[in-house]
């Protein structure tokens, strides 16, 4: 965590001393229509931070005052999000998809590099390799969890190669051949944003939901139980409002792709 802060606020403060110094090469447009489809993938991909909300949750004693938290919580995520966005566009003149890289020196600009230190540029470079090696091997091993429990059977019990090659193989293999196969980091965001992320963070969630609601309906003394910290978003039309949305992320999405031949 404090490696991430770290990098994120030495991004916003750079950027910000290029715009105070008149430094900035940026010239985005006030609107780009064309960047819908895409913008739904990446904004599913950006606040896909459900995984993380159990932690946060759990050791809250006192939930009078959760929904408020968590709305002020994302609130500062977009508010962080929006800072390091317009600072970025218009510090550079083309920002790479990997926008750490941007903060190298580029034999296309022609000003003075947005800083000199060799420690900072390195640091930046390397902010995904860190984020990464910490957060791949834990979605690894969920992911092999998660395939061990789907096919577990009781009277067929696995063995010591299928327990600990096969699945491992099975959870590491396909994000290895990706990385191999394309640096395209837009277009993989666009995937995993716009369908995997979609189907994790909406419709997954969303199909849990109306299934638990109907399982607690039919059990009258659970049912007829008052829960103070019932959610506002109770009624069936935002589950549906919900669905609605992960449609039309995917749809866009796949039109871009189809638009512009990826």
């Amino acid at each position: 965590m404090c490696f991430l802060v770290l990098a994120f606020m030495i991004m916003i403060v750079l950027t910000i001393i290029r715009l105070a110094n008149n430094n900035g090469q940026g010239h985005p447009k006030v609107a780009d229509f064309e960047g819908i489809p895409n913008l739904f993938g990446v904004c599913v991909y950006s606040f896909m931070c459900h995984h993380s909300l159990p932690s946060l949750v759990t050791p809250i004693s006192n939930k009078s005052k959760l929904f408020i938290m968590v709305f002020v919580d994302f609130v500062l995520i977009l508010l962080f999000y929006s800072l390091m966005s317009f600072t970025g566009a218009f510090a550079f003149h083309e920002p790479k998809d990997i926008y750490t890289l941007s903060f190298l020196p580029d034999p296309c600009d022609t000003k003075q590099p947005i800083t000199n230190s060799k420690v900072l540029q390195y640091y930046l470079v390397l902010f995904p390799v860190f984020t990464l090696s910490t957060s791949f091997p834990i979605i690894s091993i969920t992911l092999r969890n998660n395939l061990k429990t789907m096919f577990y059977r009781e009277d067929r019990p696995f063995s010591w190669f299928v327990d600990r090659i096969v699945f491992p193989l099975a959870a590491i293999s396909l994000p290895i051949v990706i990385a191999l196969a394309t640096d395209e980091v837009e277009f993989l965001v666009g995937i995993t944003g716009s369908y995997a992320g979609a189907g994790i963070q909406y419709v997954i969630p969303a199909a849990l939901v109306l299934v638990s609601r109907r399982a607690v309906r039919a059990n009258p003394s659970v049912s007829m139980l008052k829960n103070r910290f019932t959610s506002p978003f109770k009624h069936t039309f935002w589950v549906i409002l919900v669905f609605i949305w992960a449609f039309l992320a995917i749809s866009f999405v796949t039109v871009n792709h189809i638009l512009t031949n990826k």
